[in-house]
Parts: structure tokens; C-alpha cells; sequence
């Protein structure tokens, strides 16, 4: 997997990116809490699950129905209607942006048994072709060691980078449609 904090990143990346008005403080904080949520099955760890379990890490909570359900259900319960430039379907599609975020990244590291994402009607687990993210370990002790240093590297190459690129793009090009005077 790749680490919480970088599931967060690309989260408020994602945010400041996302089409339309820009999107309320308080919803990118949802954004990324949500995509961290799906490794809540990393307790499954502590209470016995076995990893290849639909209920074990990367199964159902990292699936694409999970998303919906999550998304779906965060954004009924979290819209608000005295904000007009946030509609309840845009708000849930951001939701589940970012959720499904989780599993794409995750599928892209180099450990583990691949993301279920087709859960609960089918188990299989899947990897992209090609996996450059150094596999993080569940546990924050481990992040205070030599490979802890080797996983801050690679997702610093290939998550934050290009998370930070994305969010520079959004605000460079917001400012040129808010103003583009000073860029002439």
C-alpha cells in the first residue's frame, strides 16, 4: 500500500484540481479522510482476518462498490444546500474520485496480494503492469528505519511529485481564467 498520508495528498491534489468552483475547505479534509478510510481494513490484521480474505487488507474496502457506497452515502449525509457551488452529485463524484484513488495507487506498489476492486462479486485480486511504488508497511514503526527512508524516496518520486505538478497546474490555470492579465 501506499502510505496514508500519501492517499491524502493525492486527495487534496485531486480537490484542487477538480472541475468547476473550487471546492470548500472542509470538503477536501472529507476527500482525504476518505482516502484513507479503505485501509481500515489493516485492523483486520490485529483480529485474525487472513489477508486474502474479501475481508482482508485490500479486499471489499478497497473495491469499487465500497466507493460508491461510501461516497454515495458521505455525500447524502454531508451536503449542504446553502452552498451553491457545490450540487450533491458533484460532491459525491469527488468523494468517490478520491476513494477510488486509494486502490489505483495501491496498485501500483510493489507488494502485497493486488486490490480487489471488482468485490464482492469477484475476489480476484489485481496489480497494474507496472508497479513503481515501494510497498509501505502497515505500522508507523517501520517508517523510522533505512526502508522507511526507501518508501519516503519512491513516494515522494511518484506520488507527491506528481500530486504537487497537478495541484500547480489547477492553480496556474484557475488564475489565467480568473485573470489573465498578469500572465500577458
Amino acid at each position: 500500500m501506499a502510505s496514508i498520508v500519501s492517499h491524502a495528498v493525492v486527495a487534496l491534489a485531486t480537490g484542487s484540481a477538480f472541475p468547476g468552483p473550487r471546492l470548500p475547505r472542509g470538503v477536501l479534509a472529507l476527500g482525504a479522510c476518505l482516502a484513507v478510510l479503505p485501509d481500515i481494513d489493516a485492523f483486520g490484521y490485529w483480529a485474525g482476518v487472513p489477508y486474502d480474505s474479501l475481508w482482508g487488507h485490500r479486499g471489499i474496502t478497497h473495491s469499487l462498490a465500497f466507493a460508491v457506497l461510501v461516497a454515495a452515502g458521505t455525500a447524502a449525509i454531508a451536503f449542504r444546500r446553502d452552498d451553491p457551488s457545490l450540487s450533491r452529485s458533484r460532491l459525491g463524484l469527488f468523494l468517490f474520485v478520491v476513494m477510488v484513488s486509494h486502490g489505483l495507487l495501491d496498485a501500483c506498489t510493489n507488494g502485497g496480494l493486488g486490490i480487489a476492486f471488482f468485490a464482492p462479486f469477484d475476489d480476484s485480486r489485481y496489480f497494474f503492469p507496472v508497479r513503481p511504488i515501494e510497498v509501505s508497511p502497515i505500522g508507523i514503526r517501520r517508517f523510522f528505519t533505512a526502508r522507511g527512508w526507501v518508501i519516503a524516496g519512491s513516494e515522494l518520486r511518484w506520488i507527491w511529485l506528481p500530486s504537487a505538478v497537478l495541484a500547480g497546474s489547477a492553480a496556474l490555470v484557475r488564475r489565467i481564467r480568473t485573470d489573465p492579465a498578469p500572465l500577458a
